[in-house]
């Protein structure tokens, strides 16, 4: 039986909840000064009253529907009360529940409009709060950045903090906990503003993730502004996520059409492959190309793209172009965080300028790894945080089957938020068909590297346990069947840690390189070559080479190696430098301008590889692309006269 609506300033429903009457009116939505996606700052009217919950709805609310949701009282420590607000629920689980109260009462519950949403958090206020410009220190809740629960950065006595709704005084219009406390799921697909005025908009038809607002505890208060946006993936649950009740028929507005993305990297894709695929340089003669910049863009602190450009990865697509992505950000922490892409289009000689290629608004994207199965699928793995931090994330898949023209909407490989979930692009499939992707197991400069498997082509992804020595770790196949990695830090006797597994990951045996260890801003590359050799890549502050006179002499910085039985021996090293005496180059990120001759190399980056059809390596820095062949790498560089 329907109901007819309230009228009254407030109203008491069935359950206890208590809603707010929101009447009819218009405000300027967003900030020009803030933002990007809170840009630009437009009319919007809300024609019709509705109600809103006084209050996130608490746990003992949530669980009159979903009496199970009492097993996630308490996770990682926070929200155990009745009276605290319900977190780790989905968008799907918090539109179910407005259903459900919708059926019991009698009432049109959902979740609310963006639109409404920051309209009732104004309440009437034009500025960033709706207690003023700044944020009431007596209603923080750990309102900074934070890592929790990172249990090398963190610790769980500092970072829980008790989040009883109601606590502190209401909005001008008698919303409590608007600003802070959880983030609220809202009803809209998150896309950017449209200009103009609006009257009672609902977002878009379609989308990739769900707007949520407030901001949460745990979070600096920049990110609690009544005109901040955040989203996540519908299906994510985490710590810092909740919701609240609106009560009010729908807007019958119709929704704006799906965001177009028009992206450099997405336009003028070609869909066949060249005949000339597999065609390059002879394969017998040394070839070593000029070396190219390919992140191109205009930094700013206001993005889209930031001044800090880093972690890349690289793909040949199957029409044979490179496609590269990074992340863009102004500290490695960052909430502000995009992935960066740019394309090196078949048979062009200049990387396209850089454009944006995957953004989780307000969230940490730490880690990218891009992979062709050379069958027409072209994977995208992507750490996804809670918050900022790469100790938040979770790992992500999109697959695009048009080379990178389209991609799939990201789908969850593991729905838990925390460490050993920091890609690495490393992913290989193995002869028996094994997805192996490498992750970092911690947040620090040691603690090792696991993996994620995958045995059913990227369906369904598996953490088997075992631990790789080194973060930042490449892993290959042997011919054994056995696995060899190589990674940063956790020494053994002052060389680079080896790891070798015999079980598909379960467990690691460790030993000592013959190389150097590596350590901040350094990361290396561990891949098998079309040809059977190993490949492998790093950096050095002194290492003998002999150069085609038979001169053995002392190079620095980048490096190429190649081995020729399963790792056991490196008898090819070369540094990865023009071999012109002089030149300066900038490496970006944390490397700066280096020189580049025949003594020294770049000597920071964080390294991606893929290998052509055509047989040539395509070696990417943070900012930098190296191409050369095998007979290159195993010729003798020349002598320093």
């Amino acid at each position: 039986m329907i109901k007819q609506l309230p009228i009254d300033r407030e109203y008491m429903n069935g359950i206890g909840m208590k809603l707010v009457r929101i009447a009819a009116g218009t405000y300027a939505r967003g900030d020009d000064e803030g933002e990007l996606n809170e840009r630009p700052r437009h009319p919007v009217r809300i024609t019709r009253p509705f109600y809103m919950g006084a209050c996130q709805v608490t746990n003992a609310q949530y669980e009159r529907f979903d009496p199970e949701h009492r097993k996630l009282r308490g996770k990682l420590g926070f929200s155990s009360e009745d009276d605290e607000p319900v977190i780790f629920v989905n968008w799907h689980e918090a539109a179910a529940y407005c259903r459900w109260l919708s059926e019991r009462e009698g009432l049109p519950y959902r979740l609310p409009t963006e639109a409404e949403w920051e309209y009732a958090c104004r309440a009437g206020t034009e500025t960033s709060y709706s207690t003023g410009e700044d944020f009431p220190v007596e209603q923080y809740r750990r309102q900074q950045h934070s890592w929790y629960p990172d249990p090398i950065k963190t610790k769980r006595e500092f970072e829980v903090v008790p989040l009883t709704v109601g606590q502190f005084p209401p909005n001008p219009w008698g919303l409590h906990d608007m600003h802070g406390n959880v983030e609220e799921w809202v009803n809209d697909w998150y896309g950017p503003y449209e200009e103009g005025e609006q009257t009672d908009p609902v977002g878009r038809a379609d989308g990739e993730f769900r707007v949520s607002r407030g901001g949460s505890h745990s979070t600096a208060p920049v990110y609690l502004r009544s005109s901040q946006r955040m989203a996540a993936l519908p299906e994510d649950r985490h710590w810092l996520l909740g919701f609240r009740v609106a009560l009010g028929d729908m807007p019958d507005t119709a929704p704006t059409s799906p965001w177009a993305d028009t992206e450099a990297y997405r336009l003028g894709v070609k869909q066949s492959i060249p005949e000339s695929i597999g065609a390059g340089p002879d394969p017998d003669r040394p070839y070593f190309a000029e070396p190219k910049v390919f992140v191109k863009l205009v930094p700013s602190e206001q993005g889209p793209f930031y001044p800090h450009n880093h972690v890349p990865s690289i793909a040949e697509t199957d029409n044979g172009d490179l496609l590269a992505v990074w992340f863009s950000t102004k500290w490695e922490g960052g909430r502000e965080m995009v992935i960066a892409a740019s394309r090196l289009r078949y048979g062009s000689n200049e990387w396209d300028e850089a454009s944006l290629f995957w953004d989780a608004p307000g969230r940490n994207m730490s880690g990218s790894s891009l992979w062709s199965d050379g069958e027409g699928a072209l994977f995208h793995i992507n750490g996804m945080g809670a918050a900022g931090t790469w100790g938040t994330l979770m790992p992500v898949l999109r697959i695009s089957r048009d080379n990178g023209a389209t991609w799939s909407k990201a789908r969850i490989m593991d729905s838990e938020h925390g460490t050993r979930r920091m890609p690495i692009p490393a992913l290989i499939r193995t002869r028996s068909g094994l997805l192996l992707q490498p992750c970092d197991a911690e947040t620090g400069g040691d603690g090792g590297t696991n993996l994620w498997i995958s045995s059913d082509g990227g369906d369904s992804w598996y953490d088997p346990g075992g631990l790789i020595a080194g973060i930042h770790a490449s892993v290959v196949e042997r011919e054994d069947g056995s696995w060899l990695a190589f990674g940063r830090g956790d020494t053994i006797h002052g060389h680079m840690p080896q790891s070798v597994s015999c079980d598909n990951g379960r467990t690691w045996s460790y030993s000592a390189t013959e190389f150097e260890p590596i350590g901040m801003g350094q990361r290396l590359v561990l891949r098998r070559l079309r040809e059977g050799p190993l490949f492998f890549a790093s950096f050095a502050e002194e290492m003998p080479i002999t150069d085609d006179s038979g001169a053995v002499r002392t190079v620095k910085g980048l490096f190429a190696a190649v081995s020729y039985d399963d790792g056991a021996t490196w008898p090819h090293k070369r540094l990865v430098s023009t071999d012109r005496n002089g030149g300066v180059w900038n490496g970006g990120a944390w490397t700066g301008e280096f020189t580049m001759d025949r003594s020294s190399a770049e000597p920071k980056g964080y390294l991606a590889m893929v290998q052509g059809r055509n047989g040539l390596v395509h070696l990417i820095s943070s900012r930098i692309h190296y191409t050369f062949n095998l007979a290159w790498l195993t010729t003798p560089p020349p002598p320093l006269d």
